[in-house]
């Protein structure tokens, strides 16, 4: 991964971060879950690019299973080939 800054168009999923502050790879997980749940196809397009998909998975199978919407779960395993989800 390059450092880069993440693109402006992100401020709207990371509205309670300044865009100026925020580390791509030190923030990935909250970068890549807020883009999941709040973003667009842009978004998954720049977190796909950015991180690919094996450190999208891994990031996934971090998180809970709960942070996600159960709607917007299995468009998350098809697009990202996803389905090792974190139960508590």
């Amino acid at each position: 991964m390059t450092m880069r800054k993440v693109p402006p168009y992100f401020k709207s999923v990371l509205w309670s971060y300044s865009l100026d502050a925020c580390d791509p790879t030190r923030m990935k997980k909250t970068i890549i879950t807020q883009a999941l749940l709040y973003g667009s196809f842009t978004h998954w397009k720049w977190i796909r690019a950015f991180y690919g998909d094996d450190e999208i998975r891994n990031v996934l199978s971090s998180v809970p299973a709960s942070t996600f919407r159960s709607k917007l779960r299995p468009l998350v395993e098809a697009v990202f080939l996803f389905s090792d989800w974190n139960y508590a």
